[in-house]
């Protein structure tokens, strides 16, 4: 059982250690475990996040995690990774840190249009247009070939029964499988029964034949601990015919 969704305290809205994250997966059985906070950014403004780490950040989040890599190596294998949004004018500063620091994977959560500094929240109830914007940009994403998987892809707010909806994210659907990107059901939004994930969406999936990875989106390490929801997302998962994965591919 592997996990690629995990954050640390450097996001400002998780709680626990990391050693706490690390020490709950080997409890419930976790042969895996990825570490992917919300990736810092170097803004051309003098904008300073509130929901991701500064970039000052990124060497003790690298520093720590090797320690406890080696710490833990006979015991679970740890990744260290990051939750990044598509930023096109700052993509260059992101692939010159994938280089600097052995960074293992990234997550696409695209969270927000064009940049965090004043662009849109995705998570907002969206218009047409907006929500054909999320969908190029997802797939402009994953075409750089640095994203393993497509974190929570049904984040986007739009009324589910509209043919749009459909329309834009069966587009989503059909370009993810044709580069073998997996997407992921979310169960932190499961959890707490948020707008994501929701069925409109995985039922495309299933009909375009793509493959699925739970990300626990853990911000607590109670969260690796509730195997009553794991357990009922791939139930859940299963019914609808969809494929589970744990396989992603890495940068290094």
């Amino acid at each position: 059982m592997k996990n690629y969704h995990t954050h640390t305290r450097r996001c400002h809205h998780a709680i626990d250690s990391e050693e706490d994250y690390i020490q709950a997966a080997i409890q419930s059985g976790y042969t895996e475990l990825g570490f992917s906070d919300h990736t810092p950014w170097v803004y051309e403004s003098s904008f300073h996040p509130t929901m991701r780490m500064e970039a000052r950040e990124i060497e003790d989040y690298v520093t720590t995690l090797l320690s406890l890599k080696e710490k833990y190596k006979n015991q679970i294998t740890i990744k260290i990774g990051l939750e990044c949004e598509y930023f096109e004018r700052y993509m260059t500063g992101l692939e010159n840190m994938l280089k600097q620091y052995p960074i293992d994977y990234i997550i696409l959560g695209n969270h927000y249009d064009e940049t965090d500094e004043n662009g849109l929240y995705f998570g907002y109830p969206l218009t047409a247009q907006q929500l054909k914007k999320y969908v190029d940009s997802c797939i402009k994403a994953i075409h750089t070939g640095l994203y393993s998987y497509i974190a929570h892809p049904d984040l986007a707010r739009y009324d589910t029964t509209d043919p749009l909806y459909k329309q834009e994210m069966k587009r989503l659907c059909e370009e993810a499988k044709h580069l073998n990107i997996p997407l992921e059901f979310n169960l932190l939004g499961y959890k707490t029964h948020r707008h994501y994930p929701n069925e409109t969406f995985f039922k495309l999936a299933s009909e375009v034949g793509n493959r699925i990875i739970i990300g626990t989106d853990a911000h607590e390490s109670a969260a690796l601990l509730d195997m009553h929801t794991y357990q009922q997302a791939k139930s859940y998962i299963e019914s609808l015919g969809l494929t589970l994965t744990e396989d992603i591919s890495f940068l290094r």
